[in-house]
């Protein structure tokens, strides 16, 4: 299969916005693309795909000897993404080599065995040869970060959704078998046997909970449920075995690189549930803002171990020894998990603990209060509920405490990725605070991409290009005119922000059109709300 084909791919994702169009393109391929490209693809996709001798500053050295570099700067500046940049500005050569467009395959196979003293060459050879969508696609394979619009979820439910099979069998195999895939292609297609993950620590799909909203309430028979804490973490399993040790996010995601310390502690044979949070001594759950910092981590190192030491609270226990202990009910998984804790003593875990209660009144009472302690609600599981995959109706129920809210200022836009890369979605807000001049200034203290509609962010980005003020490659400064209702999770002192302070997850409630900017909340305001969650 060619790249050209590929980039064609690339781009029917990037410009197709609906999830089940986005599962049809790709099962379309899946059906019809030959080994081993479209496993290569598939990998691509999914963020699976590494290159020890191709990186972002290779690209961007390549490029800086054949372009201007003030044109290359202002072009990226413009763009504001530097595959794109370089596909659309990397001057076609006097004459066309008359080659046809390498094959995923062969970029692959390449890069894995070329020297990488050689790798430049060979790709500026690859990008003589391609159009501006082929360039693309080579960058953005060879470097990561497709931002297409499809998750490797997605991409695992398509690859499921094509072979018929349900998700959660795909799951379970797919981090035991390497790309480009072949024994999984095999039994998918029904032509050899179900690759046996064996003891690899392979992904299982999570149990997830359904908010518990004021009908549900009503009906909850409290006597058949257990309460516990819902922290203000990252959802996370740990597996650990004979073939090795992962920590996975609850997507599938591998974070083992960034949590190093977790990883040395797992000295067990099992797959552990629980969530993953900055402890400090004494076993004290520090604000989610300090588990930020080690999120999203390459390398850490030793000063960030020390001051944000990560720790995991257990919830749930899957496996043990290899025993598969999901069809158990949930009391039953709760005592092996006690029994297990108990024997094995990991390091940097503990047990998340369980809350008595004799009413639904008391648990109320409870998470009325979690603000306080820094808590994101309560979580309500059946006693006689086995583990099972996605968000089933009734088992477990999430209870979280009430956001809180601001009328912010519009300050800023900046433009999205992917499909909503020429479309201003990312923006920070700001509240007023005196200017220490007898005046008043806004000073920004969040960002928000999310909570509005399709039909309100046509409206938000055309506001914006008629309102900009300054630019700044692809940041707009726009008036201080159009007020923003946010809701957010929580909010914490923050010497990081010119503010002082930092949000948990704000998003978008509404827009106020109708409320003059100088109406807006002052920054005295969100630090009192601050203040009185602490008491």
């Amino acid at each position: 299969m060619s790249l050209p084909a590929f980039a064609e791919l690339l781009e029917r994702l990037l410009f197709t916005p609906g999830r089940n169009a986005k599962l049809a393109l790709l099962k379309r391929w899946f059906a019809t693309q030959p080994d081993p490209d479209r496993g290569v693809a598939l990998a691509a996709i999914a963020g699976e795909l590494r290159f020890s001798t191709a990186k972002p500053s290779l690209v961007r050295d390549l490029v800086a000897t054949r372009v201007d570099p003030v044109l290359l700067a202002w072009s990226h500046d413009y763009v504001g993404d530097l595959a794109e940049t370089v596909a659309l500005i990397w001057p076609e050569p006097p004459a066309r080599p008359n080659r046809p467009p390498p094959d995923l395959s062969e970029v692959v196979e390449t890069l894995e065995l070329l020297p990488k003293s050689e790798v430049p060459a060979r790709m500026a050879e690859w990008l003589d040869v391609l159009d501006a969508g082929g360039r693309l696609a080579l960058i953005k394979l060879v470097t990561g970060g497709l931002r297409v619009g499809a998750s490797a979820r997605l991409a695992r439910q398509a690859l499921a959704d094509w072979a018929g099979q349900p998700v959660e069998e795909v799951e379970e195999v797919w981090h035991g078998v390497p790309p480009p895939y072949l024994p999984l292609f095999r039994w998918l297609e029904g032509k050899g046997p179900r690759p046996d993950p064996r003891d690899a620590p392979v992904f299982r799909s999570p149990m997830l909970a359904q908010p518990l909203e004021a009908p549900d309430i009503a009906a909850l028979d409290h006597a058949a449920f257990r309460a516990e804490w819902k922290w203000d973490g990252v959802r996370v399993q740990a597996a650990a075995g004979p073939g090795g040790r992962r920590l996975w996010s609850r997507t599938g995601e591998d974070m083992s690189g960034a949590f190093p310390e977790i990883l040395e502690a797992m000295d067990f044979h099992a797959v552990v549930d629980g969530e993953l949070l900055v402890m400090r001594e004494g076993g004290a759950v520090a604000p989610f803002a300090d588990l930020q910092q080690r999120l999203n981590r390459k390398v850490v190192g030793p000063k960030m171990l020390k001051d944000h030491p990560a720790g995991l609270r257990l919830y749930d226990l899957l496996f043990e020894n290899g025993e598969d202990l999901r069809a158990l009910p949930f009391d039953t998984r709760r005592e092996r998990l006690e029994g297990w804790f108990a024997r094995t003593r990991p390091e940097r875990m503990d047990l998340s603990p369980q809350i008595a209660f004799v009413s639904l009144d008391q648990l109320g009472a409870l998470r009325d209060g979690a603000r306080a302690a820094g808590i994101e609600g309560l979580m309500l599981k059946r006693g006689d509920a086995p583990y099972v995959a996605g968000r089933p109706k009734g088992l477990w129920w999430k209870w979280k405490r009430a956001p809180l809210s601001i009328d912010a200022v519009l300050m800023y836009a900046q433009r999205g990725h992917g499909k909503r890369s020429s479309t201003y979605s990312d923006y920070t807000f700001g509240l007023w605070r005196p200017d220490g001049q007898g005046g008043e200034e806004l000073v920004p203290v969040g960002k928000a991409y999310s909570g509005y509609t399709d039909q309100e962010l046509v409206w938000l980005d055309r506001w914006i290009r008629n309102h900009t003020l300054s630019r700044f490659g692809p940041v707009r400064e726009v008036e201080k005119a159009l007020v923003l209702e946010i809701v957010f999770d929580a909010a914490q002192r923050s010497a990081r922000h010119k503010s002082g302070v930092a949000l948990r997850f704000p998003r978008i409630a509404r827009l106020r059109a109708d409320k003059p900017a100088a109406e807006a909340d002052r920054l005295e305001s969100l630090m009192a709300m601050l203040e009185k969650g602490r008491e």
